[in-house]
């Protein structure tokens, strides 16, 4: 057997550890959930970034939903005193305030809990990271509300299984300190096309559409959010006008959000509140909360 030069050995083996180094995953920073209230959940990094000021709206504000607003509020409290709460799904039309209203709730509770409470929001795309978010939240001393906005599911997507095993809980269990919540347009999260697609495909069509329908079913909480009517809409303006102080007669008031509304050819709490946005700028008023 030839000899081995030692400094070739030694080069070798810096190689190979450095090569080793690179495969190795990144070493995962430590979690402070007292660094905020809210946190921002980056997949790609496997970290929680921390927001230092919430874009919300106030609880008072959230105009027309007042049932949804009470029934996810007593959900909110009670996981944040440690008792049973449920999963939520806020489904319904656009622009009615599914995400405000759990940002508010959020801050409502967490200024009656000192802070108990953590807000987590990860992107739609991130779902099938989800297991990697709870491997990190569980085992927190802080109660943490996970929030997907805007939450469905597209043909030959299949990360709404990872969905699926935290709601059910899988064989770990959903970690005590993490509760689920979120928004979509869809009741059943999934369109009628790629239902029926499912059926047409499938070896057992029934139990292939069952799979995918029926995950909205493990959402213990369902609230419907529809489309406002006119007093309704009007009544969300005066509420915003009152709160930011602005200087308009009611009549001037309800003319301008009715054009407004015409114009964009809907009337939501979205709709209502760019109509503010644009009458405080033309007053010299700032909205800014």
């Amino acid at each position: 057997m030839p000899e081995v030069d030692p400094t070739q050995l030694a080069e070798a083996l810096t190689r190979i550890a450095d090569a080793l180094e690179r495969l190795s995953p990144p070493t995962r920073p430590p979690v402070d959930l007292g660094q905020a209230d809210a946190f921002l959940w980056h997949a790609e990094s496997g970290r929680l970034a921390p927001v230092p000021v919430v874009s919300r709206v106030e609880l008072s504000l959230l105009v027309g939903i007042d049932r949804q607003a009470k029934t996810l509020l007593e959900n909110t409290r009670r996981f944040a005193a440690g008792l049973p709460a449920n999963n939520a799904l806020l489904w319904g039309a656009r622009g009615m305030g599914k995400s405000s209203l759990v940002k508010a709730a959020h801050a409502t509770v967490n200024a009656e809990t000192a802070g108990g409470l953590a807000l987590v929001e990860i992107q739609r795309d991130d779902i099938a990271s989800l297991p990697a978010l709870l491997d990190i939240l569980r085992g927190q001393s802080r109660c943490c509300l996970i929030l997907v906005d805007d939450l469905s599911f597209d043909a030959e997507d299949s990360s709404y299984k990872s969905l699926k095993a935290v709601l059910d809980g899988g064989i770990e269990g959903r970690p005590p300190n993490v509760l689920f919540y979120a928004t979509s347009n869809r009741r059943h999260l999934l369109s009628r096309d790629m239902i029926e697609n499912e059926r047409s495909t499938a070896i057992n069509p029934g139990e292939a559409v069952e799979e995918k329908v029926s995950l909205s079913d493990r959402f213990g909480l369902w609230l419907g959010f529809h489309a406002c009517d006119q007093p309704t809409y009007f009544a969300m303006v005066d509420a915003y006008a009152r709160y930011f102080d602005l200087d308009v007669t009611p009549d001037s008031l309800h003319a301008e959000a009715k054009e407004w509304s015409m114009i964009r050819g809907s009337r939501s709490g979205r709709v209502a509140w760019q109509f503010i946005q644009d009458l405080a700028g033309r007053l010299g008023k700032n909205t800014a909360q």
